[in-house]
């Protein structure tokens, strides 16, 4: 039997309380409590959704690759992304994804590998995809033209939508994803849970000024290169939701370009995030704190450089509200220190 199980938490007052006694969050209360707002209401100021009022079938949905009909609602889904399987898979069960990318099997980088362990592996070939017979195959931004016409040739829609990157543009994500394969109800149920946990977290430092916002540097290293967070990065948005100043971004770095030792004392953070695997993770924050010139720098210093799971980090789905929860409770230790954050809902 499928069942929909839902990490709800109480109202935000009730955290913060707890939280400050020093008490783990409260428990969730029952998930048939949990009622869903009319969808209607929540798909308006969707992007993307051609016609909000429209919830039979067919319906239409305005993307990267045009203007897609979606006949029936769909019983066969394929996403070629890790992204949009982890956004499915809080959507629709398990057993509706027909196949799934290596990414979404690996723990280390996947919420949802273990749903999907028994899942065909999925190669970027239009005639495997095809073999598959999906009702709709959703793509990133970065799938060519030419893939995504051999696919939509046979007559399969074929929804590519890029993913926001940040954390409350998520939530149109999940909206929009809802609408595609016609749960506008459960979509709502999510988004509400997203949507109230990121307010949560940015409610605590929002009478916070600037100049008392911890500085943040998200740092990886990856052969033998150093490489930070910056502006429009997914890392630099959990910072920002976090009540945290992005360091890399106050340098005038965007993306994640690769930096120097010397650029991070000049950034002068208070606190240096590490978010890839524990394996790499350790011996990259051994060197940064034993390296005699970042001594000075208030992160080593204060020996204030943590690893944070790449999985919560690196994603570009509404799991990295998850990654704003590990910052918050970094940055902001007497608040939420004590405060159990149980992971996001998934169908099982």
């Amino acid at each position: 039997m499928i069942r929909l199980r839902f990490a709800i938490f109480p109202v935000a007052a009730a955290l913060l309380l707890a939280a400050c006694a020093g008490q783990a969050a409260p428990a969730a209360p029952p998930r048939d409590s949990a009622q869903p707002q009319p969808a209607a209401s929540g798909l308006a100021d969707v992007s993307g959704i051609v016609d909000p009022a429209n919830l039979g079938w067919p319906r239409q949905v305005e993307v990267l690759n045009g203007l897609v009909t979606i006949p029936r609602k769909p019983q066969r889904i394929l996403t070629l992304s890790l992204g949009h399987d982890e956004i499915t898979l809080s959507l629709v069960p398990a057993d509706l994804v027909v196949a799934v990318g290596e990414p979404t099997k690996l723990p280390i980088y996947s919420n949802v590998a273990h749903l999907v362990q028994d899942k065909p592996l999925v190669v970027r070939d239009p005639e495997v995809i095809i073999a598959y017979e999906p009702d709709v195959v959703v793509v990133s931004k970065f799938a060519k033209p030419e893939f995504v016409q051999a696919i939509e040739s046979v007559g399969i829609p074929v929804v590519q939508t890029g993913l926001k990157d940040d954390p409350a543009g998520r939530i149109d994500d999940i909206r929009l994803m809802g609408y595609v394969y016609g749960e506008e109800d459960r979509a709502e149920v999510v988004a509400a849970h997203v949507a109230e946990r990121l307010k949560r977290i940015t409610s605590i430092a929002a009478g916070v000024s600037d100049s008392q916002r911890p500085r943040v540097l998200s740092l990886t290293s990856y052969s033998g290169q150093i490489y930070a967070g910056g502006a429009d990065s997914t890392e630099g948005g959990i910072i920002r939701a976090s009540g945290g100043r992005n360091a890399a971004a106050e340098a005038g770095l965007t993306l994640n370009p690769s930096i120097s030792l010397e650029s991070v004392i000049a950034m002068q953070p208070d606190v240096i995030i590490v978010p890839q695997t524990i394996d790499s993770a350790t011996p990259f924050i051994e060197e940064l704190l034993s390296d005699p010139v970042l001594a000075a720098v208030p992160a080593v210093k204060e020996r204030r450089v943590y690893h944070v799971p790449s999985r919560f980090f690196t994603t570009l789905s509404f799991w990295n509200v998850r990654g704003v929860e590990v910052l918050a409770a970094l940055l902001w230790p007497e608040q939420l220190g004590a405060v159990d954050f149980p992971p996001f809902a998934v169908y099982e």
